[in-house]
Formats: structure tokens, sequence, C-alpha cells
């Protein structure tokens, strides 16, 4: 079901598919503490193609988020580039959109000023994109409650409205760091259903981190291990799996298989072919 093969080349592609839209090029990240010098990231190199989904897994502190920071522009590099649509990523840019654990709704604004926060910082005007917004709240089931405060909402509302918040600007990238982390199983499940939907939709192009080898292996084309910091490619996972998928998938023996093998390869922090 899961096919699953290896790739031994230092970059990770996105062969066979659409051309690379953005690329990591030898990401290399120290930073510096009080009590010394954390080496993140070494020599990391990846290819995401415009319109894939690919989930990034890996032991705890091996760079997985700065990682995605680094793809945000929110933190440099010690050397090496990210580049998006030929250009390099030298700091926070309009078609990269990014959802975290925390919906990082702000408590004093309602649902619909929460949403049109970017727009504000952006100082873009919000009304041409007012039909978007709506219809992308109705889809995730929050319709009608525009007018509610973040504490009025469940854990799940919240994080389907910085999924609007972010979807409304219509970036060409959205990075996603453990959204559903701190979600009960259930909603996880209901999440995961409603972000595999909003992208088969959207066509965007979805770059995701997860401690959740199950979760990874049910959204991703590709899943990509790192190695213990300093985080290194230890292996991509070609997911071969028909959309849209199903929970029930996940319960299968070359699902289960699948878990295994990727579990193997974080644990060893290299890749070998049972």
């Amino acid at each position: 079901m899961a096919q699953l093969g290896a790739m031994a080349a230092p970059r990770a592609s996105a062969a066979g598919m659409a051309p690379a839209l953005m690329t990591v090029e030898h990401a290399t990240k120290h930073y510096k503490t009080e009590t010394g010098s954390v080496h993140a990231l070494e020599d990391l190199s990846l290819e995401i193609a415009k319109g894939e989904f690919v989930c990034i897994l890996g032991p705890s502190g091996c760079g997985k988020s700065t990682l995605l920071w680094a793809m945000s522009g929110l933190h440099d590099l010690s050397s090496g580039r990210v580049v998006l649509n030929g250009t390099p990523v030298a700091g926070p840019r309009a078609e990269i959109g990014m959802i975290f654990q925390d919906a990082n709704l702000l408590p004093w604004r309602n649902l619909r000023d929460n949403i049109r926060f970017p727009f504000e910082i952006k100082k873009i005007d919000p009304a041409p994109y007012e039909g978007r917004i709506q219809g992308f709240l109705q889809e995730v089931g929050l319709a009608g409650f525009e007018t509610k405060m973040p504490r009025e909402l469940s854990g799940g509302m919240q994080q389907r409205a910085s999924i609007v918040r972010c979807l409304s600007f219509d970036p060409d990238v959205i990075l996603m760091d453990e959204p559903f982390g701190a979600l009960d199983a259930f909603t996880r499940d209901e999440m995961n259903l409603l972000i595999q939907r909003l992208w088969l939709e959207t066509g965007k192009t979805i770059v995701f981190v997860t401690h959740n080898v199950s979760e990874a292996i049910f959204l991703a084309d590709r899943v990509v291990v790192l190695t213990p910091r300093p985080g290194r490619l230890a292996h991509v996972f070609p997911v071969d799996l028909p959309r849209p998928r199903t929970i029930e998938m996940t319960f299968e023996p070359a699902f289960i298989r699948s878990i295994i093998e990727i579990k193997r390869t974080i644990e060893t922090g290299s890749y070998t072919e049972s």
C-alpha cells in the first residue's frame, strides 16, 4: 500500500514531479546560547516541488523546527540558503504562510479580526479577500462564529481559524510546525482530514513538521527523516497511497509496516532496507 524506498542522494528532490518551487541548499545552523553553541543543522539540502505535501520527521531536538523557521525567513542560517521561486529567502515573504502549534489568536480580538490581522501587518486592504475568507470559514465549519472571542472556541476551532488566517492571503507555500500536536487524538484525525481536503482543493505547497509518524504517512507525498542533532538528511520516503486518504487506511498492514520502517530510521539515524 505505502511503498517506501531509498533515495540515497544528498539532496532530497521530488523526482518526476513538478519543478522545485522551494530549495534548501546546504543549510547549516549554529545557535549561540548562554551555555554555549548548539549545532542544530548540518549541510542539509532539500527540494520541494510546487503543489507537493512534504512532512518532516526526526528525533526531538534534531532541528525540524529550525529548518522550518529558516524556510519561513524568520531565522537566518549560519551557512547555506533557502530559495523560493528563484529568489533567496532573506526575511518574511508574502508568498509564505506559517501555522504554529499554538493557534496564536489575539485574545482581545474576535475571530474575524484575528483573521484580518495579517492584512493589517502587511498593509493590505482585506476587502477584496472577504469572499475568499468567508468561503474558507464555511469550508472549515466556522461560519457563524465570526464574532466569537478565542476563549469561546475549542482548541480545534482555534486551529481551524489559524488555517483560515493563513490561507486568506493566498500564500504559495504553507509551513506548518506541529500544528495539531496539542490536540486530542479524535480532533487530530479530524484536522488531518481537513488539511488533506484543503490541500487537494487549493493545490498549495505544504511543508509539515510533526512527531507523529502515522500523521506524516497519512498526509505526505514524501516523508523526510532527519538524523539526531545536528540535523542531516537521514532518508526520504516516497508515500504511494491513493487520495483522498481515510483514517481506516492507517490500520492496514502495509501502513503499519511503513510506520515501523520510518520509526527504525528515526531511531538509528540511517535507513536500512528491510
